[in-house]
């Protein structure tokens, strides 16, 4: 199956409680001008049509900038919008049903959590990526499993998939996600919470310049 590549460094994901509808747009283009590569639309708590509209306009910004957009969770809206692909929680739909709706080149995230074994199976099924985490405090999502810098170098060593590491992440704690074997941090709070978007962007951007990986 060939599935699209995503690239390597910062995966700033939204959050509307951090951002101003009608800022939306601009905060985003702001973190892509920091040096996000991979935007992910989240958005749990707004009407279907308002989410429709905002999904649209970022992915004409993203597909402007070559920036692949990913939708949380919502499979019909990453196809409605023409979106580069999909991230799935434990609670959402399967791989399987991503990639008959989307396409083999769409790229479908998973969130494995603590687990390898999710990761694993994601693999097995198709997935285009894995993320890990939380792996320090998060505002976002507080009650979220602790995730151990080891699970990335177990998984840098077994699968052939880009990781993603998630959870309370910064830029003077991130360098060390990097070096167990993450290729992207996933960042919400650290990006979109600040008050200096493209700013706070550059910082992580600048951990990717000079990586020490682990090996596979």
């Amino acid at each position: 199956m060939v599935v699209s590549e995503l690239p390597y460094g910062l995966y700033a994901v939204t959050d509307g409680r951090l951002i101003p509808t009608d800022e939306l747009t601009t905060r985003v283009a702001q973190a892509i001008a920091g040096g996000a590569v991979v935007i992910q639309y989240r958005e749990k708590h707004k009407a279907r049509d308002v989410r429709q509209q905002e999904a649209t306009a970022l992915q004409v910004l993203c597909r402007e900038r070559r920036v692949p957009l990913i939708i949380n969770d919502d499979i019909e809206l990453a196809a409605r919008v023409g979106a580069a692909g999909v991230h799935l929680g434990r609670e959402d739909a399967s791989i399987a049903q991503a990639r008959e709706r989307l396409g083999p080149h769409a790229l479908v995230g998973v969130s494995c959590y603590n687990r390898i074994e999710r990761a694993l199976e994601a693999a097995a099924a198709g997935a285009g990526y894995v993320a890990f985490g939380r792996f320090f405090p998060s505002a976002t999502k507080p009650g979220a499993v602790q995730a151990e810098t080891t699970l990335l170098e177990q998984a840098r060593a077994q699968l052939d998939l880009p990781i993603v590491a998630i959870g309370g992440i910064t830029p003077a704690n991130g360098s060390g996600l990097i070096a167990a074997g993450a290729d992207l941090l996933a960042v919400i709070q650290g990006v979109f919470g600040q008050p200096d978007v493209e700013t706070a962007a550059r910082r992580y951007a600048a951990l990717f310049e000079n990586p020490v990986k682990s090996e596979k």
